[in-house]
């Protein structure tokens, strides 16, 4: 009877357990090509990219080009990774250009296998979802950051724990040593307590790196992985050495979360006498302080694979993607390109070799979209080797923006004031040697229109020389004709009738010939002397602009 019981009982389990497998695997296929639910904490998601040393590679995105390209709305579309070491190694490889030929080869190998092997990417995906626990977030602190130090007093620490063994055990004796036991106990309660604010630096970060340690030991079973840090398996084994001192502070976690207060209780008491969390917790951080390299080498290999999933989830849901080429020119085409977060985006196409752009157009055309839209496919190909678009090419850029300007109250700074600030850092990137890419949006809308029209064309014209490609848009006509020899003109327009403003978001060539600004206010019932005041000024100033241009 005991043992039909002990049967049915383990029959069940293991049902529950196939069940659970099974709910987890058709979890993980149906959510492949989907964006992700979760909460987006870009406090901590962005720690790895600010702590790291990216001083060698070709280009760091400043905060102020990620603001003006919507830098956290594209990673929320972008970002399918598993765990939050996969976050922010993505995070971090999104804002630092630099292009490794043969990696990217070998990214792509792996990229395509785990696309065409749902087995395969569902089995790594299982183990990577391990690290998906908020304390993730903190193992870069055990090589980012430095380790707290133990106090110049520490020695007594050790001496305190050896006189509490001491007296323990000659108390069984003498009970005259229990006083000298309870004294101890006394001193060690304090230190024991006095610890606690460095413990709980680490109560997060050591159990994670533990689990981080296994999952990148489990994926570097696998042989196509394995080519990503063919060293790995040393890191791996010099963390594993610090392991079981490492897992007690697992222990602690688990008594904190699983176990009866009882228990808890008789380990605190344990800890207190023989002062075990200042010693093991000093004796690790001494262990992992010379495992710096090791803990990030592990820390990249399980990032880097998270990503590449990552990457290919959006390729299945993209509508359309494409790896673009690479050139060694100064050339830029792009074929039916469009913006990755506009849903059912127009495409558009392009080419350009040795001229810009100018646009064009009036508001809510299309122009600033547009103009992201080149820069967010040039990061996403330079970085993650993928394009929105049927086609494209580009050359290795750095790319610089001024599209969202406002005033800075704070250090009493004006609109104008800042745009000139940000434009003038561009005029002295664009001198240097390597392509530049410059998103420009309105240049210096905030002065009076003379010396608007005469400072863009100046600043203009110096931006686009030495090759650097500059994407700009503009309502000063004027400037059309005095930068036809460095800029290719496109404009965007819209459909007016007589009830609504309709736009079709189409790049067309040349500059805009229609303008519609003064009949739309008609179609909003301005009064009818504001429209005949306006219209009429309107010929004027045409007028006017007319024979200026033929006198020259």
């Amino acid at each position: 009877m005991i043992k039909a019981i002990f049967y049915q009982i383990k029959y069940t389990v293991s049902r529950l357990f196939s069940n659970r497998k099974k709910t987890v695997t058709e979890r993980l296929s149906s959510s492949f090509g989907t964006l992700k639910e979760d909460a987006f904490n870009f406090s901590m998601i962005e720690t790895y990219f600010r702590h790291k040393d990216n001083s060698k590679a070709h280009q760091v995105l400043s905060d102020k080009t990620c603001n003006d390209l919507d830098f956290e709305e594209v990673f929320f579309y972008l970002d399918r990774t598993h765990s939050k070491i996969g976050q922010q190694y993505l995070y971090n490889h999104l804002r630092v250009i630099q292009r490794n030929e043969a990696q990217t080869k070998l990214d792509e190998e792996i990229i395509a296998e785990l696309s065409e092997n749902e087995e395969l990417r569902i089995s790594v995906q299982k183990k990577i979802e391990k690290l998906n626990h908020k304390d993730a977030y903190y193992v870069r602190t055990l090589f980012q950051e430095e380790q707290i130090r133990p106090p110049k007093w520490f020695f007594a620490i050790r001496i305190l724990s050896l006189l509490s063994l001491i007296s323990l055990v000659l108390s069984f004796y003498k009970p005259v040593f229990f006083g000298v036991f309870s004294g101890i106990f006394c001193v060690n309660l304090l230190i024991h307590y006095w610890n606690k604010k460095n413990l709980v630096q680490y109560v997060n970060s050591i159990p994670q790196l533990i689990r981080l340690n296994a999952v990148a030991a489990h994926l570097f079973k696998n042989a196509s992985l394995q080519r990503l840090n063919t060293k790995l398996s040393k890191s791996i084994r010099l963390i594993n050495g610090v392991k079981s001192k490492m897992s007690f502070f697992q222990l602690e976690v688990q008594l904190q979360g699983e176990f009866a207060i009882l228990a808890w209780f008789i380990f605190e008491i344990l800890k207190i006498v023989f002062l075990l969390e200042p010693l093991l917790l000093f004796g690790v951080l001494r262990k992992l302080n010379t495992k710096r390299s090791e803990i990030e080498a592990v820390f990249k290999f399980v990032g880097h694979v998270d990503m590449l999933i990552s990457i290919a989830s959006v390729r299945k849901s993209a509508e359309m993607y494409c790896i673009p080429t690479i050139t060694t020119e100064s050339e830029i085409k792009a074929d039916e390109i469009r913006h990755p977060l506009i849903f059912n985006c127009i495409p558009n196409n392009i080419g350009l070799q040795d001229k810009s752009v100018l646009l064009t157009g009036s508001n809510m055309s299309g122009k600033t979209s547009f103009i992201r839209a080149i820069g967010l496919n040039v990061i996403t190909g330079l970085t993650l080797n993928t394009s929105f678009a049927k086609s494209m090419s580009f050359p290795l850029m750095r790319i610089y923006s001024a599209i969202r300007i406002s005033d800075d109250l704070m250090n009493d700074k004006s609109y104008y004031f800042e745009e000139v600030i940000t434009i003038k850092e561009m005029i002295l990137e664009s001198e240097k040697n390597g392509i530049n890419l410059f998103l420009l949006d309105e240049l210096f809308k905030g002065t009076n229109t003379v010396e608007r029209i005469s400072a863009g064309k100046a600043v203009l014209s110096a931006l686009a020389k030495n090759k650097n490609k500059v994407f700009v848009s503009t309502h000063d006509i004027e400037l059309t004709d005095m930068l036809s020899e460095d800029y290719e003109l496109y404009h965007f327009s819209e459909i007016v009738d007589d009830a609504k403003v309709a736009f079709d978001y189409k790049l067309k060539e040349g500059k805009l010939k229609n303008r519609n600004a003064i009949r739309i206010l008609a179609m909003n019932e301005y009064p009818d002397s504001v429209i005949s005041e306006a219209m009429e000024i309107s010929k004027e100033l045409d007028a006017s602009y007319a024979a200026q241009k033929s006198k020259k």
